[in-house]
């Protein structure tokens, strides 16, 4: 499976760069502006050296333009961005975040402004919102496992299995399974409450993890480090395109597609209303979304949106993409929040309490 991903990626990373002369200019307009401007400063929750490549090749580009690119919690980003714009002080110019549904609703709450990127014909209609989100990436979540741990004939390929891995090994997992803590991780949140649309199973599954007295983390890379280094067995709806980057080099994960069904995150950025250089995140934002940066992206395991590079990949019945737009409020309401962060907290106590 992670050989099948891994050289999806390349074909499309191919693919993109040698079609470079395709890409849809920006306007010389906007060039003139972008370089009056100056700067760029970008809030994102990519690793920083995912999307050094695609930085290097806007500043080739683009050299009078320097770019602040800060890597932050997609929680922690949301919260700073909120404080800094109710001070009067945007920080952002362009806000880059996998968390879809807060990104959504700062969108609906009128913190974006409207810009029809001239790539937004080659994205699929459900990647574009109102002309002001722009989903930039298609990215997996599944399964990560320490090989060492967790024998070939073991490996779950789907949620069902998985759950009864934990069932049936729960002496030795104890302590052994990780996954995001959704009260700390808007992404781990938002995978969680898309888990329970698709399937009334997946309570059940929660509980058997919880009888294992999981590790809780805020990000992805601790916990795809826990499983490298054996101080978990297995995580639990990991972000995979980290995942398939570190096995290429380490030999002890092992990652795995679901096959009953894989969710599809995708990262969304939009301009913020009050951008001080809003000229330099439009011609960024193009940037993103060309085949260039497309492709880039896909060389730093960052799954293409594009219709023309995304071919091949998951069946379209096993992939589930998480849909931008309002669709996601429904969770993001305080009360529904407490009373299903609740629940979690209820699921893990009566785990913890099993004998």
């Amino acid at each position: 499976m992670r050989i099948l991903y891994a050289g999806l990626l390349l074909c499309v990373a191919l693919i993109g760069l040698a079609t470079l002369h395709f890409m849809q200019p920006s306007s010389e307009a906007l060039i003139r502006q972008a370089n009056a401007e100056g700067e760029l400063r970008i809030y994102g929750n990519a690793d920083t050296d995912a999307v050094q490549p695609l930085i290097e090749s806007f500043r080739a580009r683009h050299p009078g333009i320097t770019i602040h690119y800060e890597d932050i919690n997609s929680t922690a980003l949301n919260a700073r961005f909120l404080s800094e714009t109710a001070a009067g002080r945007p920080g952002a110019d362009l806000v880059w975040s996998s968390a879809m549904d807060l990104q959504a609703k700062l969108i609906n709450d009128g913190y974006a402004q409207s810009y029809r990127s001239p790539e937004a014909s080659a994205l699929p209609a459900s990647a574009v919102w109102r002309d002001m989100g722009y989903g930039v990436t298609a990215e997996p979540v599944g399964f990560v496992y320490n090989k060492r741990l967790i024998a070939p004939d073991q490996v779950p390929r789907t949620h069902e299995a998985l759950e009864a891995l934990l069932r049936d090994r729960r002496e030795a997992l104890m302590g052994q399974v990780i996954t995001y803590d959704p009260a700390r991780s808007n992404l781990g949140y938002l995978q969680l409450t898309q888990d329970f649309a698709i399937t009334r199973d997946t309570r059940s599954l929660l509980q058997a993890m919880a009888a294992t007295r999981p590790q809780l983390s805020a990000m992805t890379n601790p916990m795809i480090d826990a499983v490298a280094e054996g101080r978990a067995a297995i995580a639990y709806n990991a972000l995979l395109p980290y995942a398939v980057e570190r096995a290429e080099t380490d030999a002890r994960i092992g990652v795995v597609l679901p096959e009953d069904y894989t969710l599809i995150v995708s990262r969304v950025a939009f301009i913020p209303r009050d951008a001080r250089h809003p000229a330099a995140a439009k011609l960024f934002l193009d940037h993103m979304l060309s085949r260039e940066g497309q492709a880039l992206l896909a060389r730093q395991w960052l799954p293409p949106v594009r219709t023309d590079l995304a071919a091949g990949g998951l069946e379209a019945e096993r992939a589930r993409p998480i849909r931008g737009g309002p669709q996601l409020f429904v969770n993001l309401d305080p009360v529904k929040r407490r009373r299903f962060l609740a629940d979690w907290d209820a699921i893990l106590a009566e785990g913890a309490a099993a004998r």
